[in-house]
């Protein structure tokens, strides 16, 4: 069970429906009482039907009570008094309950397996919803590190198996238990001392379970990662088809698929031994515990130490018991394989999260003075060089600056560091004077609007992807935002205006299309700090016109950090920082640093693009 502990944990969430969970259990005691009692009834129906002079239900019952000692249960007088004298209207009585039993056993096991269910979906649901809030708010250097794909995989696959694990436990293993412990008991009641010898055979059974449970787990952890690997090769194909067609890539595409496929069927196979082996051990050894109860119980019924109708009963009730307690073996098999995935999302779910609030530290106030950036320094893990080493830089509030420099020259992530998507192993960096590391995350990020080189959108319609963080926002808000960006009219022009679907990845719209309404979404967010990285790198004339009047009027009074590739961006900027290898070497003006500054010169000639 130790190495269940990952299952366990999710599973306790079951609990948390508690009505739920009650009344499945409910209807599964009901549905295996009336197994329990059907069977007990069996005995009654044997003694009329083959004891010779064929007694009657009522003289049955007369003698039952007058044999019966103190553990035994007395039948009623009064229901004694008022059964059938003659053995075919006892029969008929006995079948006709059986009949009453038997649907109310059906209905009880329906409601049982449809409350499970119910309860294994939901609960299911929610540790999806619990894994997914987890990443979203995971630091950004945890989810490039773990990489998309292995997080949408464990968020969607790994639950998916976690919810069989709990169909196996709350509707299968629950009903399988309870009817067999029901049989079971009515096997003791007929004859205990045949149905002790089968107690002394569990913990062989539970042995053998246990060792191949083990190998089960193993394999079923090495399919869940191998098949993280198939969803990141085909979402980067699928997602850069593109790329792929134009270079006649296919091919590689197809072989790098069918390498990770073969990977993920070898894993597969790795618990194929086990889970067939499982069932044939155990039918075998229930075959010879079989025989060896009918060796000594015909011996006791030779020696008149057993009536044969007890034998009959007893062992028709362990034929029942493990005809039920049979599927548990697959059944268990299932809870260990559901344990990989739960180990997976336990380690997942244990990474630090994000500190967005706390009560400890004080809110931002509006940045109204000075940014700085002191000595800050940042080295990637697995990195020999630094991507940040010694950086210092004081921007004063509404000052514009541009930032260009060659590509790994740490543009990007100093940029980063200003919303804490990264954090300095050295340095400091002060808005107003006030260490960001002090203050309240959500406090710091909701003054700070960032436009990437790729604008993210997604599905929902163009309002709801303006207004994405901030869904509060009126429609007005909206519009007003769309107008300052430069993108009302291309918005107005389509089919459904605000209200049009925007596809997948906004592939439904242009670039420049899409990079207005990142600014519109930046605008309605009304920061004091604007970042723009790379954000008209690779737009059209017209685009980057559209984009260049809005960033321009929108940076009034705000505080701006560009990340620049075209010469229109450098040149509107108030002040331009020069970097290489994760320092500053130079900062001024366009025509200062063309003067003095040799790789300024170079970048301007070679990667500062005019506009077109």
């Amino acid at each position: 069970m130790a190495t269940m502990n990952g299952f366990w944990r999710f599973a306790k969430q079951l609990l948390e429906e508690k009505t739920t969970l009650a009344l499945a259990l409910f209807f599964a005691l009901i549905s295996a009482g009336g197994l329990g009692a059907g069977l007990v009834a069996l005995g009654p129906i044997l003694k009329m039907m083959f004891v010779e002079g064929g007694q009657s239900l009522h003289s049955i019952a007369v003698e039952h009570n007058a044999k019966a000692s103190g553990v035994d249960i007395i039948i009623p007088e009064w229901v004694v008094s008022n059964l059938p004298t003659d053995p075919f209207a006892g029969i008929a009585l006995l079948i006709i309950g059986l009949l009453v039993l038997t649907v109310i056993g059906a209905l009880a096991n329906f409601m049982h397996q449809y409350l499970s269910q119910t309860l294994s979906t939901k609960t299911t649901a929610a540790i999806r919803r619990q894994t997914f809030e987890h990443v979203v708010r995971l630091p950004l250097s945890t989810v490039v590190s773990r990489g998309p794909s292995q997080l949408v995989a464990r968020i969607v696959r790994d639950t998916a198996e976690l919810q069989r694990g709990f169909i196996a436990l709350t509707s299968k293993m629950v009903a399988h238990l309870t009817r067999g412990m029901a049989a079971f008991a009515v096997a003791i009641y007929s004859n205990w001392a045949l149905a002790i010898v089968v107690i002394f055979l569990a913990p062989i059974l539970a042995t053998i379970l246990r060792k191949i449970g083990k190998r089960i787990r193993r394999g079923t952890r090495g399919s869940l990662q191998a098949q993280e690997g198939l969803l990141l090769v085909a979402s980067e194909a699928l997602q850069g088809i593109r790329a792929v067609k134009s270079s006649t890539a296919e091919d590689r595409a197809c072989n790098r698929f069918a390498e990770n496929n073969d990977e993920a069927v070898r894993q597969e196979l790795r618990a194929r031994t086990a889970r067939a082996l499982s069932a044939p051990v155990v039918e075998t050894l229930a075959i010879f515990v079989i025989g060896g109860l009918a060796i000594v119980a015909f011996k006791l019924i030779l020696s008149q130490q057993l009536e044969p109708t007890e034998f009959i009963v007893g062992l028709s009730a362990l034929a029942v018991a493990g005809t039920s307690f049979r599927p548990l073996t697959g059944l268990i098999n299932e809870l260990q394989a559901a344990s990989a995935p739960a180990e997976r999302l336990s380690e997942l779910l244990d990474e630090q999260l994000e500190e967005r609030a706390h009560p400890g530290r004080r809110d931002l106030p509006r940045h109204s003075e000075l940014l700085e950036f002191d000595n800050v320094s940042l080295t990637y893990p697995g990195a020999d060089a630094r991507a940040l080493n010694g950086v210092s830089l004081h921007i004063r509030h509404g000052e514009r600056i541009a930032i260009v420099g060659p590509n790994g020259s740490g543009k990007t992530t100093l940029v980063s560091l200003l919303p804490r998507l990264l954090m300095p192993q050295q340095g400091r960096i002060r808005i107003d004077g006030v260490d960001i590391e002090s203050v309240n995350l959500l406090s710091l990020r909701k003054q700070i609007g960032v436009v990437t080189q790729e604008a993210v959108l997604f599905r929902g319609t163009i309002a709801d992807n303006i207004a994405f963080g901030l869904e509060s926002a009126t429609r007005e808000q909206v519009i007003d935002a769309a107008k300052r960006a430069h993108a009302d009219e291309f918005i107005n022009e389509m089919p459904g205006g605000y209200d049009a679907d925007v596809a997948e990845q906004g592939a439904s719209l242009s670039g420049g299309q899409r990079q207005r309404l990142a600014i519109a979404r930046a605008i309605l967010r009304d920061p004091a700090i604007l970042i723009l990285d790379e954000a008209t790198s690779q737009i059209d004339a017209a685009s980057e016109q559209h984009i260049n009047l809005a960033v321009r009027d929108f940076c009034t009074g705000r505080t701006s950090m560009l990340v620049a590739h075209r010469l229109s961006t450098v040149l509107s900027a108030d002040r331009i920082i020069v970097m290489d290898r994760g320092a500053i070497i130079d900062q001024g003006t366009h025509d200062e640093l063309l003067q003095r500054c040799d790789l300024y010169e170079q970048l301007a000639k070679t990667q500062l693009t005019p506009s077109r």
